[in-house]
């Protein structure tokens, strides 16, 4: 695919599971129809928000995650690019608010323009967001979101660092640690799991806040 000149690089995701047969679409679709518990990482950023907290899910995809935030009392901005996910989450969580977005290209005025807050609590980066961005974009992507982030805010990852999905590239936690360094950023919790098991090298979930004035 031939990178728009201007414009943001295209994605792993846009390159290669973009669309509307997609097999990320079907599988969730799947699990929702069958009533697994999909709720994980919901349950932790539900933790580390406040009552009625602005959530925002960065690369919401059907808006799974933002409609059990949603369905928690929050006030939640879902943001996707692709819009076969887009329209998918319109109409199976009409209560979710979705801005159609690249991360890159994702600011403030952006977001105030659609009628939804310029910054946030919590924001969620899971589902392997991290290691299907376009290459050499990672710093660029968290320093977006890290400019979203209301005082004492927080950003909950979660990805698989190696032996990820299809398509997905090694993103090991050295690199990611240093690249959320980079975009004013540090690690303040680093699990395995949304249940807060120890960390592990097959899966990464990490809290992230502003870094400390030096």
């Amino acid at each position: 695919m031939t990178e728009l000149t201007g414009g943001p690089k295209p994605t792993r995701w846009d390159r290669h599971l973009g669309g509307a047969e997609s097999a990320y679409s079907r599988t969730f679709e799947g699990l929702i129809e069958r009533g697994e518990d999909i709720d994980g990482e919901a349950r932790l950023a539900d933790v580390l928000a406040p009552r009625a907290a602005r959530i925002l899910d960065a690369g919401a995809g059907m808006g799974r995650v933002a409609t059990a935030l949603v369905r928690r009392g929050h006030d939640v901005t879902a943001v996707e690019k692709d819009s076969h996910l887009v329209a998918r989450s319109r109409e199976l969580f009409p209560e979710v608010a979705v801005v159609e977005a690249d991360l890159l290209a994702l600011t403030a005025p952006l977001l105030e323009a659609a009628g939804r807050p310029a910054e946030y609590d919590v924001i969620v980066l899971v589902g392997n967001v991290l290691v299907y961005l376009a290459e050499d974009t990672e710093v660029a992507a968290l320093s977006a979101l890290a400019d979203l982030l209301a005082p004492g805010g927080r950003i909950l990852a979660g990805f698989h660092p190696r032996n990820g999905p299809p398509h997905s590239h090694a993103y090991p936690v050295e690199d990611f640690r240093r690249d959320a360094e980079a975009a004013g950023l540090q690690i303040d919790q680093l699990f395995g799991s949304y249940d807060l098991h120890p960390p592990t090298e097959d899966y990464v979930v990490a809290v992230l806040a502003a870094a400390s004035p030096r």
